[in-house]
């Protein structure tokens, strides 16, 4: 793993790419062939992958050239950008979540836990919780945005994680960002970092306890 500013995309390789594959989705066989017959509905587009959309150079360029391409097939979908908020605050990265908003646009911003020392142990990055709180507000102020957090029975078994993370969401809140809600989930696949292997999904009863505190916000709570 490298960590860096991603590559600028090439969007003629893009539009070939993403076109064609939508023609097989949504007029070929490719449903048929390989999705179950009760998962067969293309449910969004997603701006996500190996590193960190926002370092794209030409985001807005990529997120205009999807969007071309939803209308030319007429997709009544979301688009969706799965971030961790590098970049959000730049003006090309502004630029494209305004035009993602028009398309029912959605970004998923990926907290998992607040301060440095814990950014730092499970997703390898020393970030302030105030640097969170600032990005967060930068997506969400021209982007309708979820939160998204990855729930490991790690954070869990740490007394304070769950006051901490909602008297953060509070204070966010209060701050006038327009969050629509908060998106949990366990771990989907074994983790490639440095003692991943030791890693645990949360206590789905503990999942349930935590869900209901954030509810008790006034947001809508997912969990998956």
């Amino acid at each position: 793993m490298q960590r860096g500013v991603a590559d600028e995309v090439d969007l003629t390789v893009l539009e070939k790419e993403l076109d064609s594959f939508l023609v097989e989705i949504l007029y070929g066989t490719y449903m048929q062939e390989h999705v179950p017959e009760q998962c067969r509905q293309l449910q969004d587009l997603a701006i996500s992958g190996n590193g960190e959309p926002t370092t794209c150079l030409n985001f807005s360029d990529v997120v205009a050239l999807i969007v071309r391409l939803m209308q030319k097939h007429k997709l009544d979908i979301p688009l969706r950008l799965i971030s961790n908020g590098s970049c959000v605050h730049k003006t090309h990265i502004q630029k494209g979540l305004m035009l993602m908003a028009k398309q029912q646009g959605e970004v998923w911003f990926k907290v998992d836990v607040l301060g440095e020392a814990m950014t730092k142990a499970i997703n390898g990055v020393c970030l302030s919780a105030a640097w969170q709180t600032k990005q967060l507000q930068q997506a969400a102020q021209v982007c309708p945005t979820w939160i998204q957090t990855c729930v490991m029975q790690l954070q869990l078994d740490d007394d304070m994680y769950m006051t901490n993370y909602v008297s953060w969401l509070n204070e966010v809140l209060a701050q006038g960002a327009n969050i629509k809600g908060v998106l949990l989930y366990g771990l989907a696949r074994p983790s490639m970092q440095d003692g991943g292997d030791k890693l645990v999904s949360a206590d789905k009863n503990e999942l349930a306890v935590f869900a209901q505190k954030i509810e008790s916000l006034g947001l809508a709570v997912k969990v998956s």
